[in-house]
């Protein structure tokens, strides 16, 4: 017989409303913690992604803080990314339904202004991310001082970006009679020290998956050629929906995104170059089912928490099996199915062995076979997966004293965690730009004639020369440096006010990344730029007219009142003042 959640001594209102969402049992995790934390205890636990980590620690938090004062939150949650700050927030205000907390994210990529404004008004729970909490603080616009319950999320995920030394400042200035409770993937080294320092004979609590757990997620390695990486991907997403793609660098990420909606497969990427906006309708949008693909880099690996997404591509392997698990972790959550899915050049194979190794994987690539995928994909959840609806067995949670996590760190890996290697992690270099002399392949396809080429290290395309510089007509100059960096920031100009203009469109309907906003038809849209820094060709207006070209300012978009016109000058069209 499962447990339920007011077994577990969980409020009557918050037991109803998860039980309104479906979910009627606990997982592991929730059921291990959730006792303890209800009763005031300080939690340290640790749990694979995808594992229920934001109910467990959603509902004592929710049931637990009060009433806040403008400017003194009385809840805080630290979580090391903006999407996850963003996911944990909407998670908590559902939680609080109806006459619940406040709750409040505070991430950095978007204004100060909405975020003093709840602020002013009195958030009760602060979801945020550490750098803009310490701005927020040294400007004086918040105040830990009432701090009373504390959360830090996925902590190893925050010691790995350097955060620890903003997190411990952060903690120093709450109060010392707080309940803090702390989780995490790992709970040695540097996040040690956080158990140690600021919490008060924390409640230890580890949900292990069990091997079958581990079937829940299939591994498959596959020798594929960067030329056929491409394909092989779209058939892939073709198949199972909803999947994310990693790669390893920002400029990848989006030549991939943009050779997916060509081969007719839609799709978005993110990385830390989008912007705020850009990375939430990004994720709204494979959210919704929109888009089939989001690809992303290892930056964004913890940070996309979307339930449903039926298969990982590794269009780039890892560099090591922590950013492996990080990546998979994206898909069998919560008990469901998943596949992940390495594709690996031959280059490649030495490096991605040595990572099966590290993972404790068998050692080996197999051919491509697309029909195992539509195998995979129709095979029952398992008997033990943790169901959403009352009526099928759960699985106790595990919770094992610190000789048993040594003996378990010694042995292989679990599906949640990878082994922790003993050397010094190098630094990752996942969204650092491709040196100028590495060369790919030419690819068996060429890219649409509406899309840009790839150049240098992005040529697995194919069709573009290795300096990435189109072909000169006959008679034509190449255009100076100085021109060349002149057209480069007009148009990084004209980009922001694009992006500015979409605001409130949903990304990739149809049309390229850097297409203007069909509003802006009627005055025949921002010209683009040339090399020289001159406009490009003439549109038409909403009336016929042709738009000026002499000028190497785009035109006004729709929308927008025209500059008022001075004293004395000349009729409209012209660019020089009467004397």
């Amino acid at each position: 017989m499962s447990l339920s959640f007011a077994d577990l001594g969980v409020p009557p209102t918050i037991a109803s409303n998860l039980a309104a969402r479906g979910i009627d049992a606990p997982f592991p995790i929730q059921a291990a913690t959730l006792p303890d934390s209800l009763a005031g205890r300080d939690i340290c636990g640790r749990a694979p992604t995808g594992s229920g980590k934001t109910i467990a620690f959603g509902i004592p938090m929710v049931h637990l803080v009060s009433k806040a004062a403008p400017r003194r939150p009385r809840g805080l949650v630290l979580v090391p990314t903006r999407e996850l700050a963003s996911q944990v927030c909407e998670e908590l205000n559902i939680l609080a339904r109806p006459k619940g907390p406040w709750v409040e994210a505070f991430y950095g990529g978007v204004g100060f202004d909405k975020q003093l404004r709840a602020l002013n008004k009195g958030v009760d729970i602060a979801v945020c991310c550490p750098g803009r909490l310490a701005d927020l603080i040294n400007q004086r616009k918040l105040s830990l001082e009432d701090v009373e319950f504390v959360v830090i999320d996925e902590a190893d995920r925050m010691a790995d970006m350097g955060f620890l030394p903003e997190v411990k400042r952060i903690l120093d200035q709450c109060r010392d009679d707080r309940q803090t409770l702390l989780f995490s993937a790992t709970l040695d080294g540097d996040v040690d020290v956080l158990i140690k320092k600021y919490q008060r004979d924390p409640a230890r609590h580890e949900y292990v998956a069990d091997d079958e757990d581990d079937s829940r997620a299939e591994h498959l390695f596959w020798h594929v050629e960067r030329p056929d990486r491409l394909q092989t991907a779209a058939s892939i997403i073709d198949r199972m929906g909803q999947t994310v793609v990693f790669c390893r660098t920002k400029r990848g990420a989006d030549r991939i995104a943009k050779q997916l909606d060509s081969a007719g497969v839609r799709a978005a990427a993110i990385h830390g170059d989008r912007s705020q906006s850009q990375r939430e309708r990004a994720l709204e949008s494979f959210h919704r089912g929109r888009v089939a693909a989001l690809v992303a880099t290892d930056v964004a690996a913890r940070g996309i928490h979307v339930d449903g997404v039926e298969c990982v591509i590794h269009f780039d392997p890892p560099g090591d099996a922590k950013d492996y698990v990080h990546r998979s972790g994206r898909t069998a959550r919560a008990g469901a199915n998943g596949i992940v899915v390495s594709l690996v050049p031959a280059e490649l194979r030495k490096a991605v062995q040595d990572l099966q190794k590290d993972l404790g994987y068998e050692k080996g690539l197999d051919a491509k076979d697309l029909r195992l995928l539509d195998e995979l994909a129709s095979r029952p959840a398992p008997s033990s997966a943790p169901a959403r609806s009352g009526g099928s067995a759960r699985p106790a949670p595990t919770v094992r004293s610190a000789g048993e996590d040594a003996a378990r760190r010694n042995g292989r890996p679990s599906g949640g965690s990878a082994r922790r290697d003993d050397r010094r992690e190098p630094a990752s270099n996942s969204d650092r730009a491709p040196s100028s002399g590495s060369t790919r392949p030419p690819s068996s396809t060429r890219p649409s004639a509406s899309r840009p080429a790839a150049s240098g290290h992005d040529a697995a395309a194919g069709g573009a020369s290795r300096s990435g510089r189109e072909p000169l007509a006959d008679g034509q100059k190449r255009p100076s440096g100085a021109a060349r960096r002149k057209a480069k920031r007009l148009n990084a100009i004209e980009a922001v006010r694009l992006d500015r203009l979409r605001e409130d469109d949903d990304l990739h309907d149809g049309r390229s990344s850097r297409e203007p906003n069909r509003r802006s038809t009627r005055t025949g849209g921002p010209k683009a730029f040339t090399a020289d820094g001159s406009s490009g060709p003439t549109t038409t207006g909403g009336r016929g007219r042709p738009s000026s070209t002499g000028s190497s300012t785009s035109s006004k978009p729709s929308g927008r009142k025209p500059a008022p016109k001075r004293s004395g000058s000349r009729p409209s069209g012209s660019t020089t003042r009467a004397r």
